[in-house]
């Protein structure tokens, strides 16, 4: 199963370095990643392997958003199946 996850915030340092530490604990493996820094603003988006991860999708979910709010970043999980049918509209 994948997952997509985009992160978007004021640029500073770490802002990579603390979503992948979180992947890496929890066993998600990043398989894109695509980012980008506009003016001084971050934008980034990945797509990840969840398929052997321990923890339910729902507790992933949380940990990235405690990042989010710790980082002070807007950070987003959603399953690739709703991702790609949210854009298809």
């Amino acid at each position: 199963m994948k997952t997509v996850i985009t992160v978007i915030g004021k640029d500073k340092t770490g802002i990579i370095a603390n979503v992948s530490k979180t992947l890496w604990e929890n066993d998600v493996n990043i398989l894109d990643i695509s980012q980008t820094i506009m003016q001084d603003y971050f934008a980034m988006i990945m797509m990840a392997d969840i398929s052997s991860m321990k923890i339910s999708f729902g507790e992933l979910k949380e940990k990235l958003e405690l990042v989010g709010e710790t980082i002070e970043m807007d950070i987003r999980v959603q399953n690739e199946k709703i991702f790609n049918a949210m854009h298809q509209i």
